[in-house]
């Protein structure tokens, strides 16, 4: 299996990292990919995926923290170019619900990190909340730039991602899909191709059933991958085949 985001800089993970990385193994995790969220969380992802082989990371500014942490195309190509296991742009995106930061400022932020995707030829890991018009008609004015884009911890509407995949994009499920109140997420999810489909903890937050209200982590990602197994109606064994193939095709070639 593959944790296509988690957050390893954050606590309680980062101080127990040695062993989250072993249950993370002996779960039969092959690949963690440890997000940034700001200029800060990114000094610790460059400590971090020297820890273990498997840990790989991203250089990007959530979009919460857009109103503090102002970056240029040109610091996250450097990021990209400095590292090979830096491998993905983002967090980034709109989070219209909280409103942690001007929406414009979002916005801009959001551009610089396409472009610097564009640049870089590596994937977009896009966050969306409370935000489908405004997401899309960013991401559609890039659609002629062979964009990689994914949507991490997706709970839009089936609409949304019907109109994400004619961009291409990818949908990565999150432990929200175990929830009893997902109803509609899980029906949307039954709509997107395979191949369309990653799985993420986006831990230490949103554990899964039968860990919901625990502070999340890798290993539990075994309860989503069985879960959207049962929603595509195949074994968990051909979930975790496709979506670690979705992963290796999308990050690395």
């Amino acid at each position: 299996m593959i944790d296509s985001h988690c957050h390893l800089d954050h606590e309680p993970l980062f101080s127990d990292l040695s062993n989250i990385i072993k249950r993370s193994k002996n779960a039969g995790i092959q690949k963690l990919l440890t997000i940034s969220t700001s200029i800060e969380s990114f000094s610790r992802i460059k400590n971090i995926i020297e820890k273990d082989e498997i840990i790989y990371g991203t250089t990007g500014i959530h979009p919460h923290e857009t109103n503090t942490n102002i970056v240029t195309v040109e610091y996250l190509v450097k990021n990209i170019n400095d590292n090979n296991k830096i491998i993905g742009i983002g967090e980034s995106g709109l989070d219209f619900y909280y409103n942690n930061s001007d929406k414009k400022k979002q916005i801009d932020s959001f551009k610089k990190h396409i472009e610097a995707a564009i640049t870089t030829n590596v994937p977009i890991i896009v966050h969306s909340r409370n935000a489908e018009e405004e997401t899309y008609e960013t991401l559609y004015k890039y659609k002629d730039e062979k964009l990689k884009i994914l949507m991490h911890c997706f709970t839009g509407s089936k609409i949304f991602s019907e109109k994400l995949l004619d961009l291409n994009v990818l949908f990565s499920a999150s432990g929200i899909i175990t929830f009893k109140n997902s109803n509609k997420l899980q029906e949307t999810f039954k709509s997107i191709p395979l191949n369309n489909l990653l799985i993420e903890t986006d831990s230490p937050f949103l554990a899964p059933v039968p860990n919901r209200g625990k502070k999340n982590e890798p290993s539990f990602i075994d309860f989503t991958a069985q879960k959207l197994a049962e929603l595509k109606k195949i074994s968990k064994l051909d979930l975790i085949k496709i979506t670690t193939n979705n992963f290796n095709n999308f990050f690395f070639n």
